[in-house]
């Protein structure tokens, strides 16, 4: 009967050791704290960000981090979309200033009649 209580005592002590270190290892389940507001863990350029820049960020690797591959595909899609953004946007204010233009050449042609 002793050792029946002894070899209990033994297993629960080292199922305490074993949960002591997964949650040292492996934490809580907690959060982590929000950042500060105004900071960042990566650097990005302050203005005219593009999809370079995007794809140039580069995480921290911790152990209970994002899985990676995801975190590229999204880095990827979002470089893309900043990308063909940005050229609608050279597009759109190259054919507002044609437009602006060809109103003011006609304005000016109507003016010297």
């Amino acid at each position: 009967m002793t050792t029946a209580l002894i070899y209990l005592v033994v297993m629960l002590l080292v199922a305490a050791v074993v949960f002591l270190l997964a949650a040292v290892v492996f934490g809580r389940g907690e959060e982590l704290a929000p950042l500060p507001p105004g900071s960042s863990p990566t650097r990005l350029p302050a203005e005219d960000i593009t999809g370079a820049d995007v794809s140039d960020v580069r995480f921290q690797l911790v152990l209970r981090g994002y899985k990676m591959s995801e975190v590229d595909w999204v880095m990827r899609r979002v470089g893309a979309e900043l990308d063909e953004l940005r050229e609608r946007v050279a597009r759109l204010e190259a054919e507002r200033e044609a437009a602006a233009s060809s109103a003011t050449t006609a304005s000016s042609s109507e003016g010297a009649q």
